[in-house]
């Protein structure tokens, strides 16, 4: 009986795996994913999965090869994961409409953000003293399963109340790790909920950005020395739709 093998890519992260702990397979700063099969396309007109906004996750977790746990990945990590997917699946390519016209950008020539990777040397936990209160916090990029937990506290909360949307406090919740050195998880809450001015709030997310490892998912509009957000639509994954 033939054997049939499955070609697989080794793509960088933009960690480095270096916000992981040692142990942790990711701190490798690689992963191996395998090309797109017509198994992955199942996934991907799975109507249950799109209904529930996981299909994505589906097709990460059937893609990746190396043994990782999915709830590990960091977002940025994740984002290079769905970049290389895309460009093993169905090329680098990507047409998409920018203010009424249609641009194509090559996706294999993204580059990562550049981060000052000294920032990094304690792994995933940062210091940060809010400009304003001049209180000392310590926080971590979120995860994938951090990412999953706040979607399903802001669901429950919203099913209390369908008015009201606290994703924002949420993730700073799951994000702040200590306050003046109090690591106590009611006392973040409380802290977030009634003490984080919003200037400081604003800061935080500010110098986020600043250390958040990522693939650079912006692009030059013809014409333009500004970059702009690369629209992430359907046509990634469904490039014949429509």
């Amino acid at each position: 009986m033939a054997e049939f093998t499955l070609p697989t890519e080794v793509i960088d992260l933009p960690s480095k795996g270096l916000l992981y702990p040692k142990d942790n397979p990711l701190a490798t700063g690689k992963i191996e994913i395998k090309y797109m099969t017509a198994k992955e396309e199942d996934i991907l007109s799975n109507s249950s999965y799109i209904r529930q906004g996981i299909v994505l996750d589906k097709l990460f977790q059937s893609l990746v090869v190396s043994k990782i746990k999915y709830d590990d990945l960091l977002i940025g990590d994740k984002n290079a994961i769905m970049i290389a997917a895309r460009v093993l699946g169905y090329g680098s390519d990507y047409e998409f409409d920018y203010e009424g016209k249609k641009q194509t950008i090559d996706l294999s020539k993204l580059d990562f953000v550049k981060v000052d990777e000294k920032l990094w040397v304690n792994g995933n936990s940062f210091t940060f003293t809010l400009p304003s209160t001049k209180n000392k916090i310590t926080f971590k990029l979120l995860t994938h399963g951090d990412e999953r937990k706040i979607t399903e506290e802001v669901n429950s909360l919203k099913k209390l109340n369908k008015d009201s949307d606290s994703t924002l406090t949420t993730r700073l919740k799951h994000m702040i790790t200590s306050v003046e050195g109090d690591t106590e998880t009611k006392k973040i809450r409380e802290f977030v909920d009634n003490y984080l001015l919003a200037r400081d709030s604003r800061a935080l997310r500010e110098y986020i950005k600043e250390i958040q490892p990522d693939i650079d998912l912006t692009f030059f509009p013809p014409e333009s020395n500004q970059k702009r957000s690369i629209p992430i639509g359907l046509s990634l994954f469904w490039p014949d739709l429509g």
